[in-house]
């Protein structure tokens, strides 16, 4: 008897272990993309796949990585797959002749979070509705006339800078001029006067828009563990990302909702503006329904919003190509040459023409 049931629990287990065998096999084979010609990739982990490889400086090790398996190259984040282009060959096959193939952004939980739920042109699904939108912030702001429209106002502000350069130069020779916030500042007052009609750098108000930027843009750069391996979701909430997304979220959202109903008291109480800022040129298409589609309140903030994150983070650049100089004191000095042989026949300041 007792020989009969250890017999029957020996075949029980063998049929249990098989059956999870097979259900595992059915699932990787289920989850595993055909890929008849897949791109070179790197040794990956279990769970983590390629993440372990990105080190401090991701573009840096993506660069070392390339220089190893070639201009296309997958990796896996996760159980994200990712393909690295790094080559201009390789780009303009992607942006031009596959755009479509690409054009999705990846859902990603900073950015539904952030920016209103995919509600803005950079990270809304390609449709009807990022064309819309799309129309909208080139037709209203990004035209060429536009641009050369608001020239005054970046004049102004990059004189404003200046001033503020020389008076610390003037008061101590040997002070240090934290360049990087001023031209943070400048950025920042631009695309206030651009977007929102006015600057927001000014008293209690000014420091706390600051401040709300700043949490903004570092989040945009942060990573959030469960788009890469789901089952770690629960992170977020350990680490406090989670709770400190919705909090930036919630003060940005309550800052961008008083401009609006700014704007739009405003224009009940007949205030015009000489020259229209985004906010009147988005409530004007709302008003007149001229979108193609109902412009609703949450998606004139969202384009908002991707102004001031696309605009502000122009500073990057100058901060680069500064850094660049300081290491590169000859290709430095040839730079101040051809900028005061222009400069040495002019009373005022360097124009955009110049």
């Amino acid at each position: 008897m007792l020989n009969e049931i250890f017999t029957l629990l020996q075949s029980s287990l063998f049929a249990i272990v098989f059956v999870f065998i097979f259900l595992i096999f059915l699932l990787k084979c289920l989850s595993t993309p055909i890929a008849t010609n897949p791109p070179p990739s790197p040794p990956k982990l279990p769970i983590i796949g390629n993440l372990h490889q990105l080190g401090l400086y991701p573009h840096r090790s993506l660069q070392a990585l390339s220089q190893l398996h070639g201009p296309l190259m997958l990796l896996h984040f996760g159980s994200v797959p990712v393909l690295v282009v790094s080559s201009a060959e390789a780009a303009k096959e992607i942006l031009k002749t596959h755009d479509l193939t690409f054009s999705d952004r990846p859902k990603s939980t900073i950015f539904q979070k952030l920016l209103y739920n995919y509600k803005d042109v950079s990270t809304a699904p390609y449709g009807e509705y990022w064309r819309q939108v799309k129309s909208i912030c080139v037709s209203h702001l990004l035209t060429n006339k536009r641009v050369q429209s608001f020239r005054c106002v970046r004049e102004e502000e990059t004189k404003l800078m200046i001033k503020k350069i020389n008076q610390s130069c003037s008061t101590n020779e040997s002070s240090v001029v934290n360049l990087t916030e001023m031209v943070v500042t400048l950025t920042n007052d631009v695309i206030c006067r651009i977007a929102l009609g006015r600057k927001y750098c000014g008293g209690e108000g000014g420091k706390m828009f600051k401040e709300i930027l700043g949490e903004f843009m570092e989040l945009l750069g942060r990573l959030v563990i469960g788009d890469y391996i789901p089952w770690l979701s629960w992170l977020s909430c350990v680490n406090g990302l989670g709770t400190k997304l919705d909090k930036v979220a919630k003060r940005f959202d309550d800052f961008l909702d008083g401009i609006v109903q700014e704007h739009i008291d405003g224009a009940k109480s007949g205030v015009e503006h000489e020259e229209k800022d985004f906010v009147d040129v988005l409530l004007w298409i709302q008003k007149e329904n001229l979108a193609g589609f109902p412009l609703a309140r949450v998606s004139i903030k969202a384009l908002i919003l991707d102004m001031f994150a696309a605009g502000t983070d122009t500073y990057t650049i100058i901060d680069w190509a500064m850094s660049e100089l300081l290491r590169h004191p000859r290709v430095m000095k040839k730079l101040q040459k051809e900028v005061r042989g222009i400069a040495r026949s002019k009373t005022e300041i360097i124009t955009e023409d110049d």
